[in-house]
């Protein structure tokens, strides 16, 4: 079940707001921005509309009232601000399917960001809910959720029902590792932690049991450190509900508290596997582990929505769609995360290409090439950055200087050098001549197959492609005349004429076109895979 659009009307901070995923929503949908940006209230509107016909959610059973839902504190408002359109179906056709089957409690798992394990003493035991009635833990975004206890009875029935279902093929052991292996492995691979034992109420032992991989040292839940603490709540918690939770909303607000970076990153992908395949995980952060996670291992389930501070949620309409992975909206959101500390992040790769070497406002970009490689390439290549360096002469005296210094202060940063295949100042190169010149120069150098960047841009696959998505027919045959070797010809000159085989016969800026064209190329046409290679494996 996943979740494509959220449609908010005077709702708390907000006077008109949308959230719109697409048609093809992802698996996790992270809201990043400062504190005090309303992202909490998102989680906090989807709690109020489903409760509003399933039922209170949590244990909370004084729901809160207009004063704390509406934005202009207006009596009686009431879950009609809140649209909520699923990838399923409508609102209500998911609600009467799940009140048939007897799940519609479960359509939601929230957890608050309050969450308070200081210890875990249980001193009796007692009979625990259906845990579909989903009547444990916080109600708002605003409330205490505490689980650890609840979650220690459920999985202390589990494995004591496990054991007398098996008393004559099974041992204490075996059973533990049965219900809590998985468990354990998620612990191990956040942190240097294992669950030993699931104590023993009767005994007066009502804890979980931790040991770590340098000792033979058991301790209880209580001696563990905050993070430590943090980690195997949100675990235990997911671990009890993923055999019942299976066609779920699952939502975190701000996971990350008390953990370093390395913990966000390795609990985020644990989350992630823990969390059944039918689910949606909407999670609230500004954590850089989260969004270095986001950014790599987690890059193609994940769409992000910005949140910025100076927008006015309260007097102006936004519509608000998934981050379009670049450099610089990367490091927008790691500002968020890094404040003035953002600075200091540095790409891992610079590819220095031709084009004009002049920044503009605020160091942007103005070189053509650079803009295009980008556009192209920051989706599956986050961490490299293009930049211009002027024409073949220029190009080789700054990519010289910054390879002198650049790799002396930042060892791990790899400096490329692309230039076009016109390097002989208008003298026709072949292919073979192209790979002469490389081969006399470092390893670092690259260059083009084909002319220069217009050879690429120009290809009918992409013109194709342009015309498609701007409902304009694409004449080919014209195409054809005008463009006899996409790959040798000086297709720089012919832009009019290829213009015109795209149906455009108004005024457009050169530059503009371009761009937009690289905006079309995608990871499965040819001239992706061709500049690819290129580039990144010097072929």
């Amino acid at each position: 079940m996943f979740i494509k659009k959220i449609h908010l009307m005077d709702y708390k901070r907000f006077h008109d707001l949308t959230i719109d995923l697409g048609d093809d929503p992802k698996r996790i949908i992270t809201l990043v921005g400062p504190n005090g940006c309303g992202k909490s209230s998102i989680f906090d509107a989807l709690i109020f509309k489903i409760s509003a016909f399933a039922g209170t959610i949590g244990n909370n059973k004084n729901p809160l009232d207009y004063t704390y839902h509406s934005l202009n504190q207006m009596q009686g408002y009431s879950q009609e601000g809140v649209g909520i359109f699923f990838h399923e179906g409508t609102f209500l056709e998911l609600f009467q399917k799940r009140s048939k089957e007897g799940s519609v409690r479960s359509l939601l798992n929230f957890r608050s960001p309050f969450r308070y394990n200081g210890a875990l003493r249980v001193k009796e035991v007692r009979a625990v809910s259906d845990i579909l009635k989903n009547d444990y833990g916080a109600s708002s975004a605003s409330d205490i959720d505490q689980r650890n206890e609840e979650n220690y009875r459920r999985v202390l029935a589990k494995y004591n029902n496990y054991l007398n279902e098996n008393d004559k093929t099974t041992t204490p052991y075996a059973a533990r590792e049965h219900i809590i292996g998985e468990l354990n492995r998620a612990l191990r691979n956040c942190l240097d932690l294992e669950i030993t034992s699931i104590g023993n109420v009767e005994q007066n032992k009502g804890s979980l049991y931790f040991k770590k991989s340098d000792s033979d040292i058991v301790f209880k839940f209580d001696l563990l450190s905050s993070g430590e603490k943090e980690v195997v709540d949100l675990l235990l918690d997911l671990y009890i509900r993923k055999d019942t939770y299976t066609d779920t909303i699952y939502i975190i607000d701000e996971p990350e508290l008390h953990l370093n970076t390395a913990i966000q990153r390795t609990l985020l992908i644990e989350i992630n596997k823990m969390v059944p395949q039918n689910c949606q995980i909407w999670i609230a952060t500004h954590s850089i582990g989260f969004l270095r996670a986001l950014q790599e291992e987690l890059k193609d389930d994940s769409q992000i929505i910005e949140f910025k501070a100076e927008n006015k949620w309260a007097s102006e309409a936004f519509e608000l769609k998934p981050m379009i992975p670049s450099r610089k909206a990367w490091q927008s959101l790691f500002a968020t995360a890094l404040d003035d500390l953002s600075k200091l992040i540095s790409p891992k790769i610079i590819v220095y290409c031709e084009g004009r070497a002049e920044p503009g406002v605020n160091g942007q970009e103005k070189g053509l090439d650079a803009q295009v490689y980008e556009q192209i390439f920051t989706n599956e290549f986050p961490d490299v950055a293009f930049v211009s360096s002027g024409g073949n002469t220029e190009l080789d005296q700054r990519s010289g200087i910054a390879f002198a210094i650049l790799s002396k202060v930042f060892p791990e940063l790899e400096i490329l050098v692309l230039k076009d295949r016109d390097m002989a100042s208008g003298v026709f190169t072949t292919e073979q001549d192209r790979q002469v010149n490389m081969n006399n120069n470092p390893p670092y150098y690259r260059v083009l197959k084909r002319f220069e960047i217009e050879n690429y841009l120009y290809d009918q696959e992409v013109l194709e492609s342009y015309c498609a998505q701007n409902d304009i027919i694409f004449d080919s045959t014209k195409y054809n005349k005008v463009v006899n070797d996409v790959i040798n010809d000086n297709l720089k000159d012919k832009t009019g004429a290829i213009k015109t085989c795209c149906g455009i016969v108004g005024s457009i800026g050169v530059e503009s076109f371009k761009i937009n064209l690289s905006k079309c190329i995608t990871p499965t046409m040819q001239v992706y895979r061709e500049l690819k290679d290129v580039i990144f494996s010097r072929k």
